[in-house]
């Protein structure tokens, strides 16, 4: 077995181990949760090594150009490393019951199959047919917006972002950011620090809030605070395609 095989299937088999009921107990409640270490600071660092390797992606966004903040990231283009498309695959069927649960308590369709495979041939079949997993590499003064990643009709509600550097280390600030719009309330901000090779995992648009009148959608946007000192590089998975 190769070492790049071998790198799949132990990551594979971190995903399998994570404590889901306690991470579905805590999305539930929260929106996010953050995993145990996925990955090891080997395979943190080779995937922060690509981003200078242009031919992995199919394009790359300066995003003070279109004032979504200040940094870099760039998409993957196909095929997608073996490592980035192993952890897509490893993520999705913890993810799908998940996904399934939020949509009958918000009273929506959920047209999310078995497989990741079968649900990216219908987002090509509807023509989100560009990957969307992206490397994002911020460096001191940079940070995102708050934002959703939507791309298309066709949406998986949770994604992945995993840690690719060590806070305090390589970098300081650049916590990950989330804001939640509450019903009939203020909206509610959270920071958390992505841990080297650990994955927090969040809503990609909304969930549902339990109120007196049943379940309400309580939508929710993220972004990365300001960068104070060296480079962060995260890994983001999003489980849908582009148009």
């Amino acid at each position: 077995m190769s070492t790049a095989t071998k790198n799949q299937s132990s990551s594979t088999a971190r995903v399998d181990r994570v404590d889901w009921p306690a991470i579905v107990k805590e999305i539930n409640i929260h929106g996010f949760a953050m995993t145990s270490q996925i990955l090891h600071r080997s395979e943190s660092k080779s995937l922060a090594e690509l981003y200078d390797q242009v031919a992995h992606f199919r394009s790359t966004i300066d995003m003070a150009r279109y004032r979504f903040g200040s940094g870099q990231y760039r998409y993957f283009d196909n095929p997608l490393p073996e490592l980035v498309a192993e952890l897509r695959r490893a993520f999705y069927p913890h993810l799908l019951p998940i996904a399934r649960d939020w949509a009958e308590k918000l009273d929506k369709p959920a047209p999310w199959p078995a497989t990741l495979e079968r649900w990216l041939e219908m987002c090509h079949e509807a023509g989100q047919t560009k990957p969307t997993p992206i490397l994002l590499r911020y460096q001191s003064g940079d940070w995102n917006a708050l934002h959703r990643d939507l791309y298309g009709d066709l949406v998986f509600p949770l994604q992945v972002v995993i840690g690719l550097n060590e806070p305090g280390v390589d970098h300081t600030g650049g916590e990950f950011l989330m804001v939640e719009q509450r019903p009939r309330a203020q909206s509610r901000g959270i920071s958390r620090v992505v841990e080297q090779g650990h994955a927090l995992i969040f809503t990609t648009r909304e969930r549902p809030v339990e109120s007196k009148r049943g379940w309400a959608q309580g939508p929710m946007r993220h972004g990365v605070s300001e960068v104070r000192s060296g480079v962060r590089h995260t890994l983001g998975l999003v489980f849908h395609d582009a148009a």
